[in-house]
């Protein structure tokens, strides 16, 4: 989800203020997402390397955070959404970790949309903490065969489907350490739209560009 400093620059604001207008996008992409049937979404809210940006910024997005997933609470339930955080929660404050487990807990029984937010979380850490899973299960278990999907019971995403496609914002146009084992097949689509400005009729285009690929997943049709 990127461009809301820039977003928020172009205004003159301070960056923080994009972050706020990027919630109102967030919103607007989950209850499409419901509306049309789809049973997943994720968004990669704040990574292991995004704790390399100034303090006081970290701060406001953690307490923006915290805010918002109080705040969205009646909505989640009203809409059926079931609320996950994977990344490496032992970065995060007691509080937020606290935030996040209420949340996760209220909106279990969600069936008509399963929300994941990746907080503090890097595509190589994932691997590395599913490597060394394994490893240990391999100690226990000597001469077992290794296969991928060995792997992907280990990462923090085990239990859901690797996503079909993945949006990128505002013109970037690289994976930035995000799904790096999940995205193997992905289908990519990238826009110059900023975030705060990406809201439902965005994300029907991309959803139609996504529904004009041909996706052979290495084989021959």
């Amino acid at each position: 989800m990127d461009g809301n400093g820039r977003w928020a620059k172009a205004r003159g604001k301070d960056r923080i203020y994009g972050h706020f207008e990027g919630v109102e996008s967030v919103r607007a992409v989950m209850e499409a997402a419901v509306e049309w049937g789809i049973p997943y979404i994720s968004f990669f809210a704040f990574s292991e390397e995004n704790w390399g940006r100034p303090e006081q910024e970290v701060l406001a997005l953690m307490e923006l955070m915290g805010r918002t997933m109080v705040g969205e609470l009646d909505n989640f339930l009203e809409h059926r959404i079931r609320f996950v955080v994977l990344g490496n929660r032992a970065r995060l404050s007691d509080e937020l970790n606290a935030s996040i487990d209420r949340m996760m807990a209220a909106t279990a029984g969600g069936d008509a949309l399963t929300m994941i937010l990746f907080l503090s979380y890097s595509g190589q850490w994932d691997i590395l903490q599913a490597a060394e899973k394994m490893a240990h299960d391999l100690m226990n278990h000597p001469g077992q065969p290794v296969r991928p999907e060995d792997l992907s019971r280990h990462l923090v995403t085990a239990g859901i489907p690797d996503p079909d496609l993945l949006i990128r914002t505002s013109g970037e146009k690289r994976i930035s350490n995000y799904l790096l084992w999940q995205t193997a097949y992905t289908e990519f689509v990238f826009t110059d739209t900023l975030w705060p400005d990406f809201r439902k009729e965005a994300f029907r285009e991309a959803l139609e560009e996504f529904a004009s690929r041909d996706r052979r997943f290495g084989k021959i049709k």
